[in-house]
């Protein structure tokens, strides 16, 4: 116990007292999200002085910025890439860590994204997914599932949902990742893989939204959409040896690329 006492306070020396509490509603992931990053930084003995930190408009933004402890860029929506490849570019000895929404990196950001991951940026990115505009009232995003309700699509979202970490893939990012916030070690083990990556690396992290997702989905309580993850979430060994129909609905995670054979 002394040691997991000690452990936590280790990591609380990386987040600002003032800004709390936090804002984020009850239940939300990002907070979860925010705490294994810097779980993830706390492992690899990172210095929080060599690193910076950019995220875009939305829940997501507020994951580094005003609570990490270290320098931040809180910028225009879904130009999130664009600036942190301005940061490395002008500063190359720093760490960029970029962190985006659903609707930050994959709607509006999209191209960003794209060109980033072509480009091999040493940019780590970090997709806050939700698959519904949080913020902004609960609007369909490229990541809301098949049939979901969400403010503008209450009949059921009629669109296939984009698959981010094989979008990445397409591009050229040299290591993509994904896993839930219910999985918090496996998702830790992920980011210290991408903070040490070179190259362009992306983790898409699924984060639940009890506020706009959850209440409109039939899954009103926190504890509701983490034993949603827990049950749904698929190891990617496993997909593959599963037809489109019995993947239907689940969440594949794993190392899709430069994950260890």
């Amino acid at each position: 116990m002394n040691g997991e006492l000690g452990y936590m306070a280790s990591v609380r020396t990386y987040l600002r007292k003032e800004t709390f509490p936090s804002a984020f509603c009850s239940g939300c992931g990002h907070g979860i999200l925010g705490g294994a990053l810097l779980r993830a930084i706390y492992e690899l003995g990172l210095d929080m002085d060599k690193m910076v930190f950019v995220s875009g408009i939305g829940c997501s933004g507020w994951i580094p910025s005003p609570y990490f402890a270290a320098d931040t860029l809180h910028v225009t929506h879904g130009r999130t890439l664009a600036f942190a490849a301005g940061v490395e570019a002008f500063r190359p000895d720093l760490k960029v860590v970029a962190i985006g929404g659903d609707g930050d990196l994959a709607s509006i950001g999209t191209n960003h994204l794209l060109h980033a991951a072509r480009r091999s940026h040493h940019i780590a990115t970090v997709c806050a997914n939700n698959g519904v505009y949080g913020m902004t009232g609960g609007h369909v995003t490229p990541t809301t599932p098949l049939g979901a309700r969400t403010y503008t699509t209450p009949a059921g979202n009629p669109y296939r949902p984009m698959d981010l970490c094989r979008l990445m893939e397409a591009a050229g990012a040299t290591y993509v990742a994904r896993h839930t916030v219910y999985h918090t070690p496996a998702l830790v083990r992920m980011l210290k893989r991408a903070l040490l990556h070179e190259g362009f690396s992306f983790v898409d992290v699924i984060s639940p939204c009890p506020t706009q997702f959850g209440r409109r989905n039939r899954l009103p309580s926190p504890w509701e959409m983490m034993q949603f993850l827990r049950e749904n979430a698929i190891p990617l060994e496993q997909a593959r040896e599963r037809s489109p129909e019995e993947l239907e609905g689940k969440i594949v995670v794993g190392e899709f690329v430069g994950g260890e054979k």
